[in-house]
């Protein structure tokens, strides 16, 4: 043996997983995968909502203490079923550290996100308070979030969902790990942030050697970012190779699914769209709307300032048809839903179907809330943990039609439940047992479906989608962007679609106005904005989509 190769040992992988399997209330979800991931490598794993991506990652290091787990998990050649409850606690946020897909459930809502840092310093790097709060604005500067004083003292429902993202991503790299797990980590980012978190990850995995370990169901970021990719199906591995060589030419059927996946244009043209000289759904003139925001020092006990996040908009939004809201995280897309939605108070014009929300009380206004319904960004939130499938999607009858018979409700809900599609393949005799269970039991994409039959049963004229894809696969965002045109085409339903991702905006919207710091900087029909922006800025974030 003369070459060099041959003469130098391999070194072992970083993280190694042999015949892996989880069990859950004696059922086994996933059956004995195989995977390897070295120091500085990115491995992507995607599939299915349900195909044991997540579970898979979080049974890594125990993190499902119901859940029994056998086979062999060795990090850096130690045998992490063999490590005792503080053995593991040393490596979780330390050597390892994880990006949880919901960041408003995985955030501590009484501490501010400086405090959240800090501890992970003072944990893992053994910093004092003084060295973990200059580190502390480092990290948030350098995942992109602006003004780090300011969002160091902000608590986690004060950030936009964006923002909470990055958050995440920041107090992830605050111990410097060898190993990251992030599980949907870019899914409330824009694409122009998207890149920026793509780049950090990268840059600290050169400096560090840091592997990479992704679960998602954004095939384009795979596509950039991932070394190798892992595709699951039912609990199992299915195919999995280099990056280039998978989506130039998969061996697997089921691969080439999820590549086909992504959303596409299949919209009638304005002509044969209904509704013609209807008044518009939604008219918005010269909107303002200001938070109040605590002033620094003393003069913060007797007053408080404002902060302008909406300055001065114009839409209009025609019936029967969708209008795509986008821009970066913190443009102001979520708090103008909220504005439509009349949760929040506003300066300017702000007409919903004909009607405006100043003065209505009473009667009047829940009237007009029936008219005008949501599904809001993470359905697994705003769903209540507390409530049955048939009382979260029947609660909307208790409040606008009270008198309605429990059975005539009960018919209802069921109505709304197939018209979704989340009854698909049940008997008649297997439905009743559906309603009784709780939103934890459904996956992301049946919990999506939850949420759209809740605004669908009071028989709304517009609703306001707030990123109603961004937590679900291509393949399940393919249905139910699919469910949501059939509704608009079935019953004339007029959409605002808030989003960052341009895929779905190019896939559901008539027209489309870009928002910029509160401000909109472009507007227009949807082919034109999206194929010959104005704007540089609307140019950057359609080049950041790959679209």
């Amino acid at each position: 043996m003369t070459s060099l190769e041959t003469t130098l040992p391999v070194p072992p992988p970083l993280l190694d997983v042999r015949d892996l399997r989880v069990s859950l209330g004696g059922r086994e979800l996933v059956h004995g995968i195989d995977f390897s991931l070295n120091a500085g490598e990115k491995l992507a794993i995607v599939g299915e909502s349900g195909s044991g991506k997540t579970i898979t990652a979080l049974s890594l290091l125990r993190l499902l203490p119901q859940a029994r787990v056998t086979g062999s998990v060795r990090l850096q050649g130690v045998e992490l079923g063999e490590l005792d409850e503080p053995g593991l606690r040393a490596l979780r946020g330390g050597a390892v550290a994880y990006v949880f897909q919901e960041p408003m459930s995985a955030l501590n809502p009484l501490l501010t996100l400086g405090d959240q840092i800090a501890e992970v310093l003072q944990l893992h790097k053994g910093l004092t308070g003084a060295q973990a709060a200059a580190r502390v604005l480092e990290q948030i500067a350098a995942v992109g979030l602006p003004d780090p004083v300011a969002k160091a003292r902000a608590y986690p429902h004060q950030l936009s969902g964006g923002q909470r993202q990055r958050a995440l991503i920041a107090m992830a790299l605050a111990s410097e790990p060898r190993l990251l797990v992030a599980d949907e980590p870019t899914t409330a980012l824009d694409a122009h942030l998207r890149l920026q978190m793509l780049a950090l990850l990268d840059e600290m995995r050169q400096r560090l050697g840091l592997a990479v370990l992704i679960i998602t169901h954004d095939l384009h970021l795979v596509r950039r970012f991932a070394d190798r990719v892992l595709v699951m199906r039912d609990g199992r591995v299915v195919e999995q190779g280099a990056v280039d060589r998978l989506f130039a030419a998969p061996s697997q059927p089921y691969t080439r699914t999820l590549l086909d996946s992504l959303p596409r244009r299949d919209l009638p043209p304005d002509a044969a769209l209904q509704s013609q000289g209807s008044p518009p759904s939604l008219v918005i003139e010269a909107l303002r709307v200001s938070y109040p925001v605590p002033l620094p020092g003393w003069r913060g006990w007797f007053r408080r300032g404002s902060s302008l996040v909406i300055d001065g908009i114009d839409l209009c939004l025609p019936p029967g048809r969708t209008l795509g809201v986008v821009g970066e995280s913190g443009s102001g897309k979520s708090t103008l839903a909220l504005a439509v939605l009349g949760l929040l108070p506003h300066q300017g014009h702000l007409s919903v179907l004909g009607q405006s929300w100043d003065g209505r009380q009473g009667g009047a206004l829940r009237q007009l809330r029936r008219r005008v319904q949501v599904v809001f960004q993470d359905p697994y939130s705003s769903l209540s943990p507390r409530l049955t499938l048939e009382q979260i999607v029947g609660e909307g009858l208790r409040v606008h039609e009270p008198a309605l018979p429990a059975a005539a409700r009960r018919a209802r809900v069921l109505d709304a439940l197939r018209e979704v599609g989340l009854l698909a393949g049940l008997s008649p005799a297997e439905e009743p047992s559906w309603l009784q269970r709780y939103p934890h039991e459904f996956s992301g994409g049946q919990r999506q479906r939850i949420a759209i039959a809740r605004a669908l049963i009071v028989q709304p004229e517009l609703i306001v989608l707030d990123e109603p894809t961004s937590a679900l696969d291509v393949t399940v965002q393919q249905q139910v962007l699919a469910l949501l045109l059939r509704l608009q085409r079935e019953r004339g339903l007029s959409y605002l679609l808030i989003t960052h991702d341009l895929a779905v905006v190019w896939a559901m919207a008539h027209q489309v106005a870009v928002l910029r710091a509160g401000r909109l900087v472009e507007q227009g029909p949807a082919e034109s904005v999206l194929r010959t922006p104005r704007t540089p800025y609307a140019t950057t974030l359609i080049q950041a989509s790959g679209l």
